[in-house]
């Protein structure tokens, strides 16, 4: 079975500073990105074990389908993340995702003001995300409680904002406003504009399409 694997960063570890610490970066990376993929591996590599058995323990089943939604979910979204941030990030958005951030939103401000609570607002751990809704055909925001729970079947991450204390502690420790604030000073908004324009391209099943 093919298994999961760690994507390089796409930068140093220090490239994002002061923006975002070495430090943190390397952690987050190397330990916990990490972490969730090594995970995600073993609930496949459990699973397999657990076909061949020939009789599946239900409760051993749904404990491992559960681990691997979380920490598939995790890898994921982690490999959003970091390509999301770039040294010379920053700035606004143009072209059509700029049209199109206007049209849903009304603004970039409004946009981000929307983006900033949903991931700052979180009871726990969680992410906030603009997303491609295929089925509505528009842009989004969610929140993502944990890693998986709250996004529609179908969405596609454009643009995630880790919100788990691990993301940002030994930098701006409670200051998670401090955090996104910083983080949008990172944006880069042409890997952002090339995830959207491959996004909007994508169609659900047919069935699905019946109900717009």
């Amino acid at each position: 079975m093919t298994a999961y694997t760690l994507p390089e960063l796409p930068y140093d570890y220090a490239a994002l500073e002061p923006h975002y610490s070495a430090k943190i970066v390397e952690l987050h990376h190397d330990k916990h990105h990490a972490g969730y993929v090594k995970q995600a591996n073993t609930a496949l590599d459990e699973l397999v074990e657990l076909r061949a058995s020939g009789s599946p323990d239900p409760a051993r089943l749904r404990g491992l389908e559960k681990a691997l939604a979380f920490n598939v979910s995790g890898h994921l979204l982690h490999t959003v993340f970091w390509p999301t941030m770039s040294p010379d990030g920053g700035g606004e958005p143009e072209g059509d995702l700029a049209a199109a951030i206007g049209e849903a939103f009304g603004s970039l401000n409004a946009l981000r003001s929307q983006l900033n609570e949903a991931t700052t607002s979180l009871q726990g751990s969680g992410w906030g995300a603009l997303v491609w809704e295929p089925f509505a055909g528009s842009l989004m925001v969610q929140q993502v409680y944990d890693l998986q729970s709250n996004m529609t079947p179908g969405n596609l991450p454009l643009l995630v904002i880790d919100g788990w204390e691990h993301a940002f502690y030994l930098q701006f420790q409670t200051d998670k406003q401090g955090w996104v604030e910083s983080f949008w000073r990172m944006v880069n908004w042409p890997m952002i504009a090339d995830r959207f324009e491959k996004a909007r391209s994508a169609r659900l099943p047919d069935v699905a399409l019946a109900g717009r």
